[in-house]
């Protein structure tokens, strides 16, 4: 094998990303081997200032709640709340207490004060209202999508669908949704019930009245409204369906359960990028770039896999599935890691590509993966199982199947 690394490694800044690339894409998704690590956070908020100022990205999306993201994002569009108030209550899964997220957020408000409505930078979450131990209650979904529709469509209409009070009355309690013995007990959810098919039925209605009564948005100037109403309807039927499989009893229900949060994510990302079919192409020029931040496996181009309960599960990534429709307009970056020593992660082994790298004098860096992967020659054994559960080390078997690489030499 012989490989200069100088050769295929460079800072990371968003020229050299964008170098990599074989064209100017919608989505720029930027992953991450493990979760939970700032050291890493800091990278991609240092990339996202440089794409924002140097190459007009006005939108950044994580892995988090959708609609808690909504709140981050009027606080920094419009300062709506306390910065205090939107690390607590606008991110799920823990990510409120980022450090680096905080960093993130107060900076994007800081750069949007004073800036014109169609220049501000933007924030999303674009998983779902879902966590590992189950998923939220639709209500806030179907409530809002309900009371965006009284709003706009005639009262007859929308009650000949449903009610508030009907709404109100087929959810029943939220503890009943959000029971967390439901994820192993599939007898525990709530998902089969005739209340929940009554509302995935009503749901759906709904959503079809919104597609067919409410004015495009863009033709008045609300193309923020109309894509809210979209999200609280992909939402509430997306988590409906969840429930429903969470009550499934077959062999087959987990692979179902992380295959949906996936679609659900793709989703999000491809309404983000305007190819979600609700926004006519002449008016996708409107809409900036947006980098993309979450966990390698869901954004990957190939199939993911894990083992749950002792038994592989495999599905298709949010990544696969988005790159199948945006073809090159979707870019991959993977980020792998050196060491994660308060993690037990010491340094890797020379054969594998985070080796490989390693080797290398730069602490931080973007690697043209295709340009490695095609310097190789043989390719390298598969990654060892890494000591912590919550780290996945790069299989080189992919290498190429990323538009780039970041490598961290060393996050503590």
């Amino acid at each position: 094998m012989a490989t200069d690394i100088k050769d295929v490694t460079h800072a990371v800044e968003a020229a050299a990303v964008m170098g990599l690339l074989r064209g100017r894409p919608r989505l720029l998704a930027l992953g991450e081997p493990t979760h939970g690590e700032d050291a890493l956070l800091h990278v991609r908020n240092e990339l996202f200032r440089q794409l924002v100022e140097q190459e007009g990205y006005r939108t950044i999306t994580i892995e988090s709640d959708c609609m808690r993201g909504l709140l981050v994002d009027d606080y920094v569009t419009t300062g709506d709340g306390t910065l205090d108030e939107v690390m607590e209550r606008g991110f799920s899964h823990g990510w409120g207490a980022s450090a680096a997220n905080r960093e993130l957020v107060r900076w994007m408000r800081a750069f949007n004060d004073g800036r014109p409505a169609s220049d501000r930078l933007r924030f999303a979450g674009f998983d779902g209202p879902l966590e590992i131990t189950g998923a939220e209650s639709p209500r806030a979904a179907l409530t809002a999508l309900h009371g965006h529709l009284s709003a706009r469509v005639d009262t007859d209409l929308l009650d000949s669908i449903c009610t508030a009070e009907t709404l109100d009355r087929l959810l029943g309690p939220d503890d009943r949704w959000t029971n967390p013995a439901a994820m192993r007990d599939p007898s525990r959810s709530v998902g089969r019930s005739a209340e929940a098919t009554e509302l995935r039925l009503l749901a759906d209605d709904m959503v079809g009245l919104l597609d067919v009564r409410t004015p495009h948005p863009v033709a008045r100037g609300r193309r923020d409204d109309g894509d809210r109403a979209r999200l609280y309807g992909r939402t509430a039927t997306g988590l409906l369906r969840y429930h429903y499989w969470m009550a499934d009893t077959s062999p087959s229900r987990m692979a179902r359960l992380v295959s949906l949060r996936d679609r659900m994510m793709a989703d999000n990302l491809l309404a983000l990028a305007g190819a979600d079919g609700a926004v006519a192409p002449a008016s996708r020029v409107d809409r900036s770039p947006v980098l993309v931040h979450a966990h390698n496996g869901h954004l990957q181009r190939h199939r993911s896999s894990m083992r749950m309960g002792g038994l592989p599960v495999e599905w298709w990534s949010a990544g696969a599935i988005v790159s199948a429709q945006l073809g090159d307009e979707y870019a991959f970056l993977a980020t792998a890691l050196g060491t994660i020593r308060h993690r037990g992660v010491d340094v890797p082994p020379a054969e594998t590509v985070e080796g490989l790298l390693y080797a290398g004098p730069e602490e931080c860096s973007v690697v043209d993966a295709r340009g490695l992967a095609a310097t190789l020659g043989e390719p390298l054994p598969a990654p060892r199982a890494s000591p912590w559960f919550g780290y996945a080390p790069l299989d080189p078997a992919h290498l190429a199947d990323s538009d780039g690489l970041v490598f961290v030499k060393d996050v503590s």
